[in-house]
């Protein structure tokens, strides 16, 4: 029969499949020997065997009875005992991090009568166990029993005091209050139990957990382990606390002693941010016994597990207690400086250095920052939650972000603190700002995770949720609506907007001037990317700018060049005239006038490039993007206002109009059918390359569905070339399905294939991305039907099924065939791993996108072991 349940001794950190995040690493600690309060945890299969069929699994019940009975011989106390009770905490934890998204409920086994012993215990503090008492009703109403209005009770009953200083008469009256809130909860301390684990498998699928593991990118199918522990109590005088530390500054990475701590709390009031912390420096003033403790215990975990390491604790009466550790969430900054810091310690290598940061950490590195010189009116300042600089408007609920951030608009999304109710509007905002909470509040640590802007616990701001407004010093009054700008990376809150420049990453990428220590690391870091990585990066680059910055950011080559784009704007008249040509003069002034145009810009480009290779599609227009719009001409004849002209332009745009442009006459269509075009450019990029010593082209037919198609373009091309005395490589680029599907015949007569993963989606998928993405992309999120857009990320299964069709086929035909991919997929990580898995040459993605491309290169063949299949 299946185990479903594990002791803390039973268990490792290496078991996060099965016992999550949060039991293997108590477990851990466990066998490491620090304090853990005992206790048991319930498997993520469990969870799973209860989401797929409505109820536990046959032998739960049982073994968690007798794991249960276990620890109440071990305390020497009986679950809900009335004399001297056994209480736990039902909680949350899954494999990956998921911070305030599922549920947790503490202080399980009060009830009428326990309520006394628990007094007992403690000494005779009655108001510690009716404190207790009415926190358990209050989680388990909301969170099991999904009852409402416990926090608007609570704040009608003490006022513009603190939650310390309700009375014992108080809080007796508040559990009644509860009690009457929450009719259906239960006395029986073991069906307390039984319906709160139940309630945390089901917070797994709740509204907040979903959105965060699509935010996150968390498979669905994971489920959630449950913890059972036995209760250790912050709340129980001024000797208590709990608390949240990290061995390292989450937001910068710098070593020091970093987190918050709360007097006569429970962990939850930590995170929730409701009250104002201290620093754990002030701990020491106030017990120096724990403090010293809890630093020898940090030192150990960072030192076991390596890493950053995120801490819950509790001092119950002067002991201190590890409730949880896991390593944390830190901002892009601090990865990597962390991970630089930890290798010149010893403690890993370089190559773990690289796996311990992303190409979307390194993204965020990128963001524009705050110019220093740069008018500015200073507001308040709070506390660094999480780096980057954001300008918006205010506003002051999730429901307001979202509708504004759906209209276009950039939103700061301003909290008292924030909830997991909050997510959609912290996901929808371009920064978050909170009047409450620390660094290890809700908000700062769901930002940092998120790679969001945010500023935390601005005390001097008077939030009101109610009126739209926030007061700062000095009578400021920001409303709803109204700019500001906040600086994750100093805490400050500015008025209006603050202008930005570039950050000093993309700085030290467009200069290499080791500027500062994060710089530093950065460059670290991606040497050792570019020494262990197999692929190639390009770029996509249409201009001598283009392709001059993309060489500064690291680029090897240009992977697509498309030379449609250099005929917007003024020369766009000259594709028309080409198009609607009525005989072979008028089609031959037409490319005669094209041909020095495009030689020049082509010249530029090899210039730029100084040698690298340059892959240049031949023109790929959908022609609506080149034709007068049939409308505006239609409206114009019908009134009257039209000329000859007009008239005779309308006639040859309906005969070319097409009912979906993306389908219709492009690419190597278009070349075949007008006579001379890819002609004239072939022999533009012949004598451009004669021009400019040590230039290398690769010239790419677009949009080829048949090996027929390649050869009569092939064939003329490579006469050309001849004749010019030029030595180019010829190939395709594949982003027709048809093409992936008989790629090894196209192979026999291409040199190379480019992947255009944008087309090949569309086509593969069926739907046109200009449409669809607002249509019904996000519906389609919410079901799960994409985990995310598969124009952001390869579809694998499909798109990419076709992708490796192609290049098994293609080498299998040509074993020397060149292979990459010029979609903006060559820009995503998940995609780079996909293009290494498979065997491409290269990924070639937007200037910007090329150092996270080289560094998931790199991140990707140590995921191969350093293995290259090219």
């Amino acid at each position: 029969m299946a185990k479903f349940v594990y002791d803390f001794t039973e268990g490792n950190k290496d078991l996060k499949d099965l016992l999550g995040g949060k039991g293997a690493n108590l477990a851990e600690m466990t066998n490491l020997g620090l304090p853990v309060p005992p206790g048991f945890t319930i498997t993520t299969e469990a969870c799973r065997h209860y989401l797929a069929h409505g109820d536990l699994p046959e032998g739960l019940n049982d073994e968690i009875d007798a794991h249960l009975a276990a620890l109440e011989e071990r305390m020497g106390r009986r679950l809900g005992q009335a004399d001297d009770p056994l209480l736990v905490s039902v909680r949350s934890g899954a494999k990956f991090s998921m911070p305030g998204m599922m549920d947790t409920v503490l202080n399980i086994g009060l009830n009428d009568e326990s309520v006394h012993g628990l007094a007992k215990q403690a000494g005779g503090n009655e108001r510690f166990a009716w404190d207790s008492y009415r926190r358990l009703i209050q989680m388990f109403g909301k969170t099991v029993l999904g009852v409402e209005g416990f926090e608007e009770a609570l704040d009608e009953l003490k006022g513009s005091r603190q939650d310390t200083d309700l009375t014992v008469d108080e809080l007796r009256e508040l559990v009644r209050t509860y009690k009457r809130l929450a009719p259906g909860f239960p006395s029986d301390p073991r069906e307390q139990m039984r319906m709160a684990i139940m309630a945390v498998f089901d917070s797994w699928n709740s509204e907040r957990a979903v959105l965060y593991r699509r935010q996150e990118r968390i498979p669905a199918d994971l489920g959630t382990a449950v913890n059972i522990c036995s209760m250790v109590f912050g709340n129980c005088g001024d000797d208590s606390g709990t608390g949240v530390a990290f061995t390292r500054d989450p937001a910068s990475g710098r070593q020091g002693v970093y987190g918050d701590y709360l007097s006569n709390a429970q962990g939850e009031d930590v995170v929730a941010g409701i009250r104002n912390t201290i620093s754990l420096q002030e701990l020491e003033e106030l017990d120096k016994g724990a403090y010293d403790e809890l630093m020898a215990i940090m030192a150990t975990l960072e030192n076991h597990y390596r890493d950053l390491c995120d801490i819950e604790f509790t001092v119950e009466r002067g002991k201190l207690w590890m409730l949880q550790t896991r390593v944390g969430k830190r901002t892009a900054a601090a990865a990597f400086r962390i991970a630089t810091q930890l290798v010149d310690q010893g403690l890993i290598d370089l190559d773990e250095a690289l796996r311990r940061v992303n190409g979307d950490q390194l993204a965020q590195l990128m963001f524009p920052r705050f110019a220093k010189d740069a008018d500015r009116k200073l507001v308040t300042k709070g506390m660094n939650a999480s780096p980057g600089a954001a300008v918006g408007k205010a506003v002051f609920s999730s429901e307001r972000a979202v509708e504004l951030a759906a209209k276009g608009e950039d939103v700061i999304l301003v909290r008292r603190e924030t909830t997991p109710d909050d997510l959609s509007g912290m996901i929808a905002a371009k920064g978050i700002l909170t009047s409450r909470g620390g660094k290890t509040s809700h908000a700062a640590v769901v930002a940092r995770g998120m790679g969001k802007t945010c500023v935390c616990g601005a005390e001097e701001l008077e939030v009101s949720i109610s009126d739209k407004r926030f007061t700062g010093p000095d009578g400021v009054e920001v409303g709803e609506g109204d700019l500001i700008s906040i600086d994750g990376s100093t805490g400050e809150v500015f008025l209006g907007e603050v202008p930005v420049v570039d950050s000093a990453v993309v700085e030290y990428f467009e200069r290499g001037e080791l500027s500062d220590e994060l710089v530093t690391a950065v460059d670290r870091i991606m040497r050792h990317a570019d020494s262990k990585r197999a692929l190639g990066v390009r770029a996509n680059a249409d201009t001598p700018e283009d392709a001059s910055r993309a060489r500064r950011f690291g680029a090897e080559g240009i992977g697509l060049c498309r030379t449609e784009h250099m005929f917007l704007g003024d020369r766009r008249q000259l594709v028309e005239d080409l198009v609607l040509a009525t005989d072979r003069e008028e089609r031959q002034a037409a490319l005669d006038a094209l041909e020095p145009l495009q030689q020049a810009d082509f010249t530029g480009i090899f210039q730029a490039m100084e040698g690298l290779p340059v892959t240049i599609r031949l023109i790929d227009p959908p022609l609506h993007e080149f034709l007068p719009d049939i409308i505006d001409l239609s409206i114009k004849v019908a009134a009257g206002d039209a000329t000859d002209k007009d008239r005779e332009l309308l006639a040859a745009v309906k005969r070319l109009h097409e009912q979906n442009p993306m389908l219709g006459l492009r690419g190597v269509r278009l070349g075949l059918v007008i006579p001379g075009l890819f002609a004239m450019q072939v022999r533009a990029i012949a004598e451009a390359a004669k021009q400019v010593p040590g230039a290398r082209a690769e010239i790419m037919i677009p949009l080829v569905g048949a090996v027929q198609e390649l050869e009569a373009v092939r064939e003329e091309a490579a006469k050309i070339l001849s004749d010019a005395g030029v030595e180019a490589l010829i190939g395709t680029m594949i982003e027709v399905p048809r093409a992936a599907l008989t790629a090894g015949q196209i192979a026999e007569a291409a040199q190379f294939f480019s992947f255009g993963t944008n087309d090949l989606t569309q086509m593969t998928w069926g739907f046109s991305r200009d449409d669809v993405e607002a249509a019904f992309f996000s519906r389609y999120l919410e079901l799960g039907i994409f985990g995310v857009s598969p124009f952001e990320t390869l579809d694998r299964d499909g798109v990419g099924r076709l992708v490796r069709i192609a290049a098994e086929e293609g080498r299998k035909a040509r074993p020397d065939l060149k292979l990459g991919i010029c979609g903006e997929h060559g820009g995503d990580p998940d995609s780079v791993h996909f293009c290494h898995e498979v065997g491409l040459d290269y990924v070639s993605c937007s200037p910007f996108r090329i150092p996270v491309a080289r560094l998931e290169a790199g991140r990707a063949a140590l995921e191969t072991g350093g293995s290259d299949t090219r």
